[in-house]
């Protein structure tokens, strides 16, 4: 077992910790009886540390192990993970108004329809400070508790260095990192999701030169669905801002989220109306040409972002990662939200070439942590001023405020900063371009400002500049955002003794 890919033993674990919250959830005499196989489960690092600690046999430890776990998690993947495996954990605590024998039945189906009932007393007993809405007793069964396993799989797989813990954890959101040190890793994406409608074809049609069409295909896409997944792949905790509508293709993009790992409750669904499509037209070379088709019911309002569920998701977040599909009030809404937050999260920021970026958001450009996008997309946040090059550009950026501009295209990179004045140009491409190189880019740049706790080097940069190199796949731009284990690859391999 531990001889598999990190990635393979989380979902051997997930997989065994599915069947095992069936009838009466976890328990020793249950890991001792069951006809499940249990020993990936009981052959974990942080169980045979236990074991040998407390002089326990690996069975007897592996419930504290879980529930140590279990702990460390999110506050809804928590009450989720405890009542479906019935581990107990509000036992040290019993809150009041809660009936601990339901929540921890014989039944896993009597387990789920209270914690379905009782969902927001649960959250606020754990003082959780975005409370999704409340699912139903099936969409707990399909989705949730394979979201809770994700994490809880992920951790238990992750964490090489375990100590019995002297006090209880609080419900702060961790994530295990490479390094297996635990870390806070929350990231907010504000941002488009969309389905794209991929076109390949021999070139990029003009009026009087048609294309011929190679291949098509439709899969969830936009910018901020794909930051969202990249990041969530490299093993941070993600959830979305955004809007679509109560259709097929809004339910297949959610559905798509939540199986990435992406949390979907803060997007917002108009009634009656059809999700964003975009046109995705591309050649082999990685050149491309887009066609946006949007409701207009189908948007964030300002409104939508003075509720509670928002301001709090913004203030928990590790990172805040911004795009620019948005209207510019909504833009400017959330430049100012954390702006004005102390402490303030990291943010990047991605601007777009079709906006050309109006002043009035200029006095929140002191906000803005990390600035990435490509040289024209950059040129349209200053259209007032022609620019003498990308260099001149970056300056006058960060002269309005800007703390790094990242200058993003054909897998190089430069960044000018207080800090660093770096360029990255020294890894191969194959290709001009690949749609999902700046994604994975932006979702690799908040990984290392997570784990950095924002103070970036070279290697850093280093690092989230090989993850582009990872996309050039002419195909579904999600489904080719790297791992953390690729880019570790790449980056010793180009970037050994350099």
């Amino acid at each position: 077992m531990q001889n598999l890919p990190q990635d393979s033993r989380m979902v051997a674990i997930r997989n065994i910790l599915t069947r095992l919250c069936k009838y009466s959830g976890l328990s020793s005499d249950r890991l001792r009886n069951t006809e499940i196989d249990v020993e990936p489960l009981l052959d974990l690092v942080v169980v045979r540390q236990r074991a040998l600690r407390t002089g326990r046999s690996p069975e007897e430890s592996m419930l504290p192990v879980v529930s140590d776990m279990a702990r460390r998690l999110q506050p809804t993947d928590r009450l989720i993970a405890d009542a479906a495996l019935s581990l107990g954990l509000l036992r040290e605590s019993p809150p009041d108004g809660v009936d601990l024998d339901r929540l921890y039945a014989e039944s896993l189906g009597q387990r789920r329809e209270y914690l379905a009932e009782m969902w927001q007393r649960l959250h606020e007993t754990l003082r959780a400070e975005v409370i999704p809405e409340a699912p139903t007793v099936k969409r707990l069964r399909t989705s949730s508790e394979h979201d809770a396993f994700t994490a809880l799989a992920g951790l238990l797989a992750g964490e090489s260095s375990y100590t019995i813990p002297q006090v209880a954890p609080t419900p702060k959101i961790v994530v295990t990192l490479p390094n297996s040190q635990p870390r806070p890793g929350m990231v907010t994406v504000v941002g488009d999701a969309v389905m794209d409608h991929l076109y390949r074809v021999d070139r990029i049609p003009a009026v009087d030169a048609p294309a011929r069409g190679n291949s098509y295909s439709e899969h969830p896409g936009g910018k901020g669905l794909n930051r969202a997944v990249a990041a969530a792949r490299l093993g941070l905790q993600v959830r979305i801002v955004s809007a679509l509508g109560d259709d097929e293709n809004g339910r297949r993009i959610r559905e798509y989220l939540d199986q990435a790992g992406v949390r979907t409750e803060l997007i917002k669904t108009a009634a009656l109306a059809p999700s964003p499509i975009t046109a995705v037209i591309m050649t082999s070379s990685g050149d491309m040409a887009l066609i946006g088709v949007q409701n207009d019911r189908v948007r964030l309002e300002v409104s939508d972002l003075d509720g509670p569920d928002i301001r709090a998701a913004l203030g928990a977040s590790d990172v805040v990662l911004l795009t620019f599909e948005h209207p510019t009030s909504i833009i400017g809404q959330v430049l100012a939200m954390v702006q004005s937050m102390r402490p303030k999260p990291r943010l990047i920021v991605c601007p777009t070439p079709s906006l050309r970026v109006p002043q009035d958001l200029y006095r929140y450009l002191d906000a803005v942590d990390y600035l990435v996008g490509s040289a024209d997309e950059l040129e349209k946040m200053i259209p007032a001023v022609t620019a003498a090059s990308s260099e001149d550009v970056a300056q006058r950026l960060r002269g309005l405020g800007v703390g790094a501009v990242c200058t993003v295209g054909e897998f190089r990179c430069a960044m000018r900063s207080d800090d660093l004045n770096v360029d990255v140009t020294h890894f191969p491409r194959a290709l001009n371009n690949a749609p999902g190189a700046a994604a994975a880019f932006s979702a690799a740049l908040a990984y290392r400002v997570v784990i950095s706790e924002g103070s970036l080097q070279k290697e850093d940069l280093d690092w989230a500049t090989g993850a582009m190199l990872l996309t050039q796949k002419l195909g579904a731009v999600p489904s080719a955002m790297p791992l953390t284990g690729d880019i570790d690859q790449i980056f010793e391999r180009y970037t050994t003794d350099r």
